[in-house]
């Protein structure tokens, strides 16, 4: 699924399942339509166990397993307040994460969940087991569309996406001050007014190939980084590079080169004026170029920068 896809499938599914939910009749086929219309996986049923049966002091089931992933799944209606206890069968009263970690304790160890996910239909409490006295990182429902890679970890082993908003933005505004400072020290009069003037026109270009990366804008993920990359042990051919593509993104359709690069050809053209004009793109370091692709692209997903 391409990323317009996905946003447009989460979108429908939000809408879908807004104001529903029923704990013991609905959240078989809430699951297996978010699974497979949302995270694209062809046959959800294969991929999650329901009702999974766990043996406390009598026979107790679970909502959900995706073994595949190590997610463990605790199911409420949608009235149900996620972090207030619950009076339990045997009496007591626990949250729902608390009971989702006593069917944890009664799994076979290897076969423990990584993740739990505590959802009431309109809000999904994600806990992360490496830290579980740690707070939950949450995805409403009506926020699907723009975050629905922070549920990736439910499909694909091995994937952290669950992480916020905020820790996200400060992560990125960081990657940002170090290509900033890795540029600045290339210019030839670093410190003059109109230098630190294209110097800024290029970070924001640059956050803005990123972002849309990430997202449906470049028609497809990683697609900067996969631009880029076939020339990063030559510095000067990426200054070249990034020079070119931002002449590409400032030229309609219709006035381009019948002939360009098919790789240049690939990006669409970007209204709006943010790539007018010449900037003023210094030497690059392997160093920047590194920090750029590794880091700054690979390293972080900008789709989730509020």
């Amino acid at each position: 699924m391409t990323e317009a896809q996905r946003r447009k499938a989460a979108a429908e599914f939000a809408s879908r399942w807004e104001g529903k939910g029923y704990e013991k009749g609905e959240s078989q086929m809430y699951w297996l339509t978010l699974l497979r219309d949302v995270l694209g996986v062809e046959c959800p049923e294969d991929l999650i166990v329901f009702e999974d049966q766990v043996k406390l002091d009598h026979t107790s089931f679970i909502d959900g397993r995706i073994p595949s992933t190590a997610v463990l799944i605790e199911q409420k209606s949608l009235d149900k307040d996620l972090m207030a206890p619950i009076r339990q069968s045997d009496g007591t009263f626990l949250t729902p994460f608390r009971q989702a970690k006593r069917y944890s304790a009664e799994i076979p160890y290897s076969q423990r969940p990584r993740w739990i996910v505590v959802c009431n239909f309109r809000e999904f409490h994600i806990y992360d087991m490496e830290r579980p006295d740690g707070e939950p990182e949450i995805v409403l429902l009506a926020n699907l569309p723009s975050q629905f890679h922070r549920l990736d970890f439910l499909v694909r082993k091995g994937s952290s996406s669950v992480v916020s908003q905020t820790e996200v933005s400060v992560k990125a505004g960081g990657l940002v001050g170090k290509l900033y400072n890795l540029l600045l020290n290339n210019y030839a009069e670093p410190h003059e007014d109109n230098v630190l003037r294209e110097l800024n026109k290029l970070c924001v270009r640059l956050v803005f190939c990123l972002y849309a990366e990430d997202t449906d804008l470049f028609g497809q993920r990683n697609a900067f980084h996969d631009y880029l990359a076939p020339y990063r042990e030559r510095p000067a051919d990426v200054r070249r590079a990034i020079i070119d593509l931002f002449d590409t993104l400032n030229t309609p359709y219709a006035e381009r080169d019948p002939y360009l690069d098919p790789d240049l050809a690939a990006f669409p053209y970007v209204n709006g004026g943010l790539f007018a004009g010449k900037v003023q793109v210094p030497f690059l370091t392997k160093e920047f170029i590194d920090e750029l692709l590794d880091n700054a692209s690979m390293g972080c997903d900008w789709s989730h920068i509020s």
